[in-house]
């Protein structure tokens, strides 16, 4: 691990350090002496009482075969050097090795020796690094503050951070601050217009997540309307990444505007071009998606090799919200496939991984977990999952689902002979439908 504590070397007085390397190297305090730098100068220094020059530094350094700094400080780098290293060793630990805790102690001692040190941009990095960390670790209101204050630093653009301003999106999303989502994404694509116009490829990246964000709040004339500039702009783009990110997106608004063919056909193309890219966490989320929609269209067997593959490329480090995503899907296709047992253990571990935000995600779980309920015939436990998942989809206004979730709750309701309750779920379900309709646009024709 990167080290956060002054060394033994580190410690050594300036003069200690010049004779032990002196000593070292065999080497008399005459023999180390040149021009401008007598043997006396020399003696004197490791005596301590004289502080060498700059220019003695560069001297003595050169021919004693090390740094200016490392002679100075007893450190190879200097202090900004150093805490750069530092914190780009937190960044893998918290992106590769999957350890938020410790990344999280690191983040924050380096932004107190940042602030001290008056050191904007590695405060700015730590910050970040903070709120990516309260974003793993399922705490928005944390992620909102810190990458917040990172952003209104003027220190970042969403060209050179995307997993920043991402990251702020979606937390805001999950503390009931939509708006201000919507608000931050749509200031990014302005941002990007201003500074860097010819940059499709981060145009259509946030067009996407603003789309998507859009799109999750029913508003699908405006996510429309945003998708289809991105697509104008991407016109005869040819970047992976940027056409990934375009039928990604085309996919997502399809399948809300209950197209879901034209969406498989688009989750398709996203993941065969995926696999060209080596993006694995990305290529993840596809095969994620393709499975989803088969979900939707019950086509079980068919969503299990796209479950097996996002499980396999998600491997041991993957974010907590797409693992949970990953065990939502594997729930609902385990209770299509009759094995209600292991539809109940996916849904609980994917609440589990959630965690008390992730409202719409939880959802999706809770009714997965009853659809297995059911399946086990244990109705009062189903009734409360499906109870549960209306009113986190009707929180967060996703009346698609919710009128979908009534209905798989009245036919359970109806199959155990609790007719009038499955008929109050029904009422529900159209109350539901009709929302979602007035909400419903007709879609932009291209």
């Amino acid at each position: 691990m990167i080290r956060g504590h002054v060394s033994a070397r580190e410690q050594e007085p300036i003069g200690v350090r010049l004779r032990r390397l002196r000593l070292e190297r065999g080497l008399s305090q005459r023999e180390l002496a040149g021009p401008g730098v007598s043997y006396a100068y020399i003696s004197r220094i490791e005596a301590g009482t004289r502080r060498p020059s700059v220019k003695a530094l560069r001297t003595l350094a050169r021919k004693l075969g090390v740094s200016p700094e490392y002679l100075e400080t007893g450190s190879e780098l200097r202090e900004v050097d150093e805490r750069e290293l530092r914190l780009a060793d937190a960044e893998l630990r918290l992106r590769i090795g999957g350890e938020p805790e410790s990344a999280r102690d690191a983040f924050e001692e380096l932004l107190r020796e940042a602030e001290v040190a008056g050191d904007a941009a590695s405060a700015v990095r730590a910050r970040i690094g903070l709120g990516l960390v309260a974003s793993q670790l399922n705490d928005p209101t944390a992620a909102v503050t810190h990458l917040q204050e990172a952003v209104d630093s003027g220190e970042i653009t969403p060209v050179d951070r995307p997993d920043a301003f991402s990251t702020l999106s979606r937390a805001y999303t999950l503390v009931g601050q939509d708006d201000r989502a919507i608000e931050l994404l749509e200031w990014s694509l302005h941002k990007i217009d201003d500074d860097d116009p010819q940059n499709v490829s981060a145009y259509v990246r946030y067009a996407g997540y603003l789309s998507a964000a859009l799109t999750d709040l029913s508003q699908l004339e405006r996510a429309e309307h945003v998708l289809t500039h991105a697509l104008d702009r991407a016109e005869g783009v040819s970047d992976a990444y940027t056409r990934v990110r375009i039928y990604w997106s085309v996919a997502r608004l399809a399948e809300a505007e209950g197209r879901p063919m034209r969406a498989l056909e688009y989750a398709r193309r996203a993941v065969a071009l995926l696999e060209a890219t080596e993006d694995t966490q990305h290529l993840a989320r596809a095969h994620l998606l393709c499975a989803w929609i088969m979900g939707l269209e019950e086509k079980a067997a068919e969503a299990v090799p796209h479950l097996e593959q996002a499980e396999a490329l998600l491997g041991d480090s993957a974010d907590p919200t797409d693992l949970a995503m990953l065990r939502v899907e594997q729930a609902k296709v385990a209770a299509l496939l009759g094995t209600p047992q292991e539809a109940v253990s996916r849904a609980r571990e994917a609440l589990e991984l959630l965690g008390p935000h992730h409202e719409q995600q939880r959802g999706s779980a809770l009714w997965a977990l009853g659809e297995g309920l059911a399946l086990e015939r244990d109705l009062a436990g189903a009734t409360e999952a499906f109870r549960d998942a209306v009113n986190a989809f009707d929180r967060t206004s996703a009346w698609r689902e919710a009128a979908q979730c009534c209905r798989r709750w009245a036919k359970v309701l109806r199959d155990a002979g609790r007719d009038a309750e499955a008929l109050d779920a029904l009422e529900r379900a159209t109350d539901y439908a009709v929302r979602g309709h007035s909400t419903h646009q007709a879609p932009i024709r291209r």
